[in-house]
Protein backbone atom coordinates (compact mmCIF):
# COMPACT_ATOMS: atom_id res chain seq x y z
CA UNK A 1 0.00 0.00 0.00
CA UNK A 2 1.57 3.64 -0.53
CA UNK A 3 1.60 5.87 1.95
CA UNK A 4 -0.90 8.45 1.76
CA UNK A 5 2.08 11.38 3.28
CA UNK A 6 4.20 10.40 -0.11
CA UNK A 7 3.28 11.43 -3.45
CA UNK A 8 4.08 8.76 -6.43
CA UNK A 9 7.14 10.89 -7.73
CA UNK A 10 8.69 10.98 -4.14
CA UNK A 11 7.93 7.51 -3.52
CA UNK A 12 9.93 6.43 -6.63
CA UNK A 13 12.68 8.32 -5.89
CA UNK A 14 14.93 6.97 -3.28
CA UNK A 15 17.77 9.69 -3.86
CA UNK A 16 16.36 13.25 -3.49
CA UNK A 17 14.87 15.02 0.25
CA UNK A 18 10.91 14.13 0.56
CA UNK A 19 8.30 15.62 2.40
CA UNK A 20 5.44 14.54 4.60
CA UNK A 21 2.28 16.78 3.70
CA UNK A 22 -0.49 16.53 6.17
CA UNK A 23 -4.06 18.59 4.88
CA UNK A 24 -7.53 18.18 6.84
CA UNK A 25 -10.19 20.23 7.23
CA UNK A 26 -10.70 20.65 10.99
CA UNK A 27 -14.63 21.50 12.47
CA UNK A 28 -13.19 23.53 15.31
CA UNK A 29 -12.32 27.44 14.61
CA UNK A 30 -8.76 28.59 13.78
CA UNK A 31 -8.14 30.29 17.45
CA UNK A 32 -8.64 26.88 19.01
CA UNK A 33 -6.52 24.88 16.89
CA UNK A 34 -3.93 27.54 17.43
CA UNK A 35 -4.79 26.65 21.02
CA UNK A 36 -4.21 23.47 20.51
CA UNK A 37 -0.68 23.64 18.37
CA UNK A 38 0.86 26.62 20.38
CA UNK A 39 0.05 25.48 24.21
CA UNK A 40 2.67 23.40 25.47
CA UNK A 41 0.39 21.79 27.46
CA UNK A 42 -1.86 20.76 25.25
CA UNK A 43 0.70 19.94 22.84
CA UNK A 44 1.84 17.30 25.25
CA UNK A 45 -1.48 15.44 25.05
CA UNK A 46 -1.05 14.95 21.29
CA UNK A 47 2.69 14.80 20.52
CA UNK A 48 4.89 14.26 22.98
CA UNK A 49 6.41 16.73 26.67
CA UNK A 50 7.40 20.07 25.37
CA UNK A 51 8.45 23.61 26.62
CA UNK A 52 6.85 25.46 23.48
CA UNK A 53 6.46 28.61 23.57
CA UNK A 54 5.04 30.43 20.66
CA UNK A 55 7.66 33.48 20.38
CA UNK A 56 10.19 33.62 17.45
CA UNK A 57 13.85 32.62 18.58
CA UNK A 58 12.68 30.40 21.63
CA UNK A 59 14.63 26.87 21.73
CA UNK A 60 12.84 23.74 22.91
CA UNK A 61 12.59 20.31 23.38
CA UNK A 62 9.94 17.43 22.43
CA UNK A 63 10.68 14.35 24.48
CA UNK A 64 10.42 10.80 23.28
CA UNK A 65 11.39 7.15 23.96
CA UNK A 66 15.14 6.88 23.33
CA UNK A 67 16.16 4.67 20.07
CA UNK A 68 19.40 3.26 20.19
CA UNK A 69 22.39 6.12 20.36
CA UNK A 70 19.35 8.61 20.51
CA UNK A 71 18.59 10.15 23.67
CA UNK A 72 14.95 10.48 22.68
CA UNK A 73 15.34 14.76 22.86
CA UNK A 74 14.63 16.64 19.75
CA UNK A 75 15.30 19.63 19.57
CA UNK A 76 13.72 23.03 18.12
CA UNK A 77 13.93 26.60 17.69
CA UNK A 78 10.39 28.58 16.48
CA UNK A 79 10.99 30.08 13.75
CA UNK A 80 7.83 32.06 12.58
CA UNK A 81 4.84 32.71 14.02
CA UNK A 82 2.10 34.22 12.92
CA UNK A 83 -1.04 33.79 15.49
CA UNK A 84 -3.69 31.60 13.85
CA UNK A 85 -2.16 31.84 10.46
CA UNK A 86 1.13 29.99 10.29
CA UNK A 87 3.64 28.53 13.02
CA UNK A 88 7.32 27.35 11.56
CA UNK A 89 9.68 25.84 13.87
CA UNK A 90 12.97 23.49 13.63
CA UNK A 91 13.13 20.16 14.36
CA UNK A 92 16.69 18.26 14.95
CA UNK A 93 16.75 14.78 16.56
CA UNK A 94 18.78 11.53 16.01
CA UNK A 95 22.16 11.05 16.28
CA UNK A 96 25.29 10.36 13.67
CA UNK A 97 26.38 7.16 15.30
CA UNK A 98 23.00 6.01 14.18
CA UNK A 99 23.32 6.99 11.02
CA UNK A 100 24.91 3.43 9.45
CA UNK A 101 22.43 1.56 11.36
CA UNK A 102 20.00 1.12 8.56
CA UNK A 103 18.67 4.60 8.80
CA UNK A 104 17.91 3.65 12.33
CA UNK A 105 17.15 6.98 14.34
CA UNK A 106 19.44 8.70 12.15
CA UNK A 107 20.17 12.33 12.30
CA UNK A 108 17.11 14.18 10.85
CA UNK A 109 17.79 18.19 10.64
CA UNK A 110 14.23 19.53 9.38
CA UNK A 111 11.76 22.19 9.60
CA UNK A 112 7.76 21.47 10.37
CA UNK A 113 5.31 23.92 9.04
CA UNK A 114 1.90 24.66 10.18
CA UNK A 115 -0.93 26.23 7.85
CA UNK A 116 -4.25 27.88 9.18
CA UNK A 117 -6.86 29.09 7.22
CA UNK A 118 -10.44 29.81 8.24
CA UNK A 119 -12.63 27.46 5.90
CA UNK A 120 -16.46 27.80 6.87
CA UNK A 121 -16.83 27.60 10.37
CA UNK A 122 -13.71 25.41 10.59
CA UNK A 123 -10.18 25.17 10.16
CA UNK A 124 -8.09 24.26 6.73
CA UNK A 125 -4.70 22.55 8.86
CA UNK A 126 -2.05 21.86 6.43
CA UNK A 127 0.99 20.60 8.03
CA UNK A 128 4.26 19.77 6.10
CA UNK A 129 7.21 18.43 7.67
CA UNK A 130 10.34 19.25 5.46
CA UNK A 131 14.30 17.47 4.93
CA UNK A 132 14.09 14.08 5.31
CA UNK A 133 17.73 13.14 3.59
CA UNK A 134 17.49 9.86 1.48
CA UNK A 135 18.03 7.15 2.77
CA UNK A 136 19.28 8.53 5.98
CA UNK A 137 15.92 9.12 7.29
CA UNK A 138 13.76 6.62 5.60
CA UNK A 139 13.24 5.33 8.78
CA UNK A 140 11.82 8.48 10.44
CA UNK A 141 10.07 8.97 7.38
CA UNK A 142 8.28 5.97 7.63
CA UNK A 143 7.60 6.51 11.30
CA UNK A 144 6.59 9.94 10.92
CA UNK A 145 4.50 9.96 7.93
CA UNK A 146 1.48 8.17 9.28
CA UNK A 147 2.10 9.33 12.68
CA UNK A 148 1.39 12.83 11.37
CA UNK A 149 -2.17 12.39 10.45
CA UNK A 150 -3.30 11.23 13.44
CA UNK A 151 -2.32 13.82 15.34
CA UNK A 152 -4.21 15.99 13.18
CA UNK A 153 -7.40 14.06 14.19
CA UNK A 154 -6.25 14.41 17.89
CA UNK A 155 -5.62 18.12 17.51
CA UNK A 156 -9.17 18.48 16.25
CA UNK A 157 -10.47 16.34 18.94
CA UNK A 158 -8.22 18.78 21.66
CA UNK A 159 -9.34 21.79 19.94
CA UNK A 160 -12.90 20.47 20.09
CA UNK A 161 -12.50 20.41 24.21
CA UNK A 162 -11.59 24.03 24.39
Amino acid sequence: MTNPARSPAQSADKSGPRDIVVEDVLPNPPEKVWRALTTAELIGRWLMPNDFEPVVGKRFTFTSRPIGDWDGIVHCEVMEVVPQRRLVYSWKGGTDSNNAQANFASRLDSVVTWTLQPEGSGTKLRMVHTGFRLPQNDFAYDAMSPGWRRHIGQISEIAAAL
